[in-house]
């Protein structure tokens, strides 16, 4: 039966999905005017450290009630034994006379009945049960730190590469590209073993990745057909694809670690100390990799935007598309399963769908909406993976 937890993890994959499309929308915007993926993520990920102060803050203020709420309990206590002395001094000296002769009982036993010589003692506590406390124990300040370095960059190299796909393909075709995050979710879990595979999973990582195919091959058109071609034909490009797909790869490897660190439910870490410090890692060491990217020709030549409106966009996209979803998701992957959370980014296929022909008017093929509904299965059977396994023996 699903914890209120996985519950709650299930809504902020849906909540995620919703600010992920929206996002994507607003980025290419961005780029038409704005075009700097490097700025934008990096602005993006650097915001993360506003999380730092709330965590702080909350720390704070949770001392203050634990400290306000023992002091109260230890008076109440202090209160109460004072008075149970005073009112049963019989019961007490009856408890100690009988702790005595308990005592004097066991000493006096014969060598011959207790042998501690040749007792086996074994140890309380074993290896392995210090292994699982060690593993279930909250991670020290240092650890978080340490740990939110560790996984900056990737999440960095995660987000600039999603974002530089955008600025060369269709919202359309990175999304596509980013739901195969999926697969690689499902091997890398695996291989680090924080995952165990069965059959139920494994059909739902490829009937998800079907879909994904479909929706690739499938065909979508607009009333002003030449107009929408020519978009297409200008935006797509091998570069944008491999971007996309690249994305993916380290996504799967992100969402694992991130699992792997934070433990089963996420008792061994804050969420928010962690992205704090990785948004403080990526403000202060990160900032110089414009340079060689820019004499690479992956980035162009960095400015600042030139409009007011272009900064008031790209900074509240940041805080709404990075800061909140991004946390937003880390939860999902903590509270599910990385699994769960990778393929429930999936979803963002059908609603971009949905939206598309309700705004802009697009058609799709039959093959296109087949591809979609795939998607959303791979989802459901991935939440029911322990259902399916225990009725069909998978």
């Amino acid at each position: 039966m699903m914890g209120w937890r996985y519950k709650a993890g299930l809504f902020l994959i849906a909540t995620t999905v919703v600010i992920w499309v929206s996002s994507a929308e607003v980025t290419q915007g961005i780029f038409s005017d704005y075009k700097q993926p490097f700025a934008v993520t990096y602005l993006g990920a650097s915001l993360l450290v506003l999380y730092l102060p709330i965590a702080f803050i909350k720390d704070w203020f949770c001392n203050r009630l634990k400290s306000c709420s023992s002091k109260s309990s230890k008076n109440a206590e202090s209160v109460n034994g004072s008075f149970g002395i005073l009112s049963s001094p019989v019961k007490h000296t009856g408890e100690q006379e009988t702790c005595e002769v308990e005592l004097e009982g066991i000493f006096t036993r014969k060598d011959s009945e207790i042998d501690l010589s040749s007792a086996e003692v074994k140890p309380l506590i074993t290896k392995s049960m210090e292994d699982e406390a060690k593993q279930g124990r909250e991670l020290t300040t240092r650890e978080v730190i340490t740990y939110g370095f560790y996984i900056a960059p990737l999440w960095f190299v995660t987000e600039y590469l999603s974002n530089a796909a955008l600025a060369r393909t269709s919202v359309a075709s990175t999304t596509i590209l980013s739901s195969t995050s999926g697969l690689f979710t499902l091997f890398i879990g695996v291989l680090l073993g924080q995952d165990s595979p069965n059959m139920a999973k494994v059909i739902a990582v490829f009937v998800s990745m079907a879909g994904v195919v479909m929706t690739t091959l499938g065909k979508t058109w607009a009333a002003d057909e030449s107009q929408v071609n020519a978009s297409s034909s200008g935006k797509r490009s091998l570069v944008g694809d491999l971007f996309g797909l690249l994305s993916a790869m380290s996504y799967g490897l992100f969402t694992v670690l991130l699992k792997k660190f934070a433990g089963e439910e996420g008792e061994r870490v804050d969420v928010q100390k962690l992205f704090g410090y990785m948004g403080l890692f990526t403000l202060i060491a990160l900032w110089w990799l414009v340079w060689p990217l820019s004499a690479l020709g992956i980035e162009p030549k960095f400015t600042i935007p030139h409009s007011a409106k272009t900064d008031e966009v790209v900074l509240a996209n940041g805080l709404v598309g990075s800061v909140l979803s991004d946390y937003f998701w880390a939860l999902s992957v903590v509270w599910t399963t990385p699994l769960v959370a990778t393929l429930g980014m999936s979803l963002t296929i059908p609603l971009a769908m949905v939206a598309d022909m309700v705004i802009h008017g697009r058609h799709y093929s039959p093959v296109y909406i087949l591809g979609s509904v795939q998607v959303f299965a791979g989802f459901v059977i991935a939440n029911l993976t322990d259902w399916f396994s225990k009725k069909m023996g998978l």
